[in-house]
């Protein structure tokens, strides 16, 4: 496995992500270019002991890779964030 820190790099931490996070209990991450859902779904739940129910990705245009990452509905976003530090 890829060491887990270059898989995900840093959480975004914008208004749309704040709103997500309180809404539909998603988190949102800038990933390596090459990560694979499976790869970022795997280190998300070992980095966080949290059960991931799904991974989206898109690319922006700038050529960042970002991944929304939804959780199961025992864990909250909220923790996690504030865990970060971006809360």
């Amino acid at each position: 496995m890829k060491d887990p820190h270059s898989v995900l790099r840093n959480p975004i931490h914008t208004e749309k992500a704040v709103r997500l996070m309180d809404k539909e209990n998603k988190l949102l991450f800038e990933v390596h270019r090459t990560s694979k859902k499976q790869d970022i779904k795997k280190t998300f739940e070992q980095l966080f002991n949290a059960k991931v129910v799904k991974v989206n990705t898109f690319h922006t245009p700038s050529g960042e890779k970002r991944a929304y990452i939804t959780l199961s509905k025992q864990y909250h976003a909220a923790d996690i964030a504030t865990k970060l530090g971006l809360m």
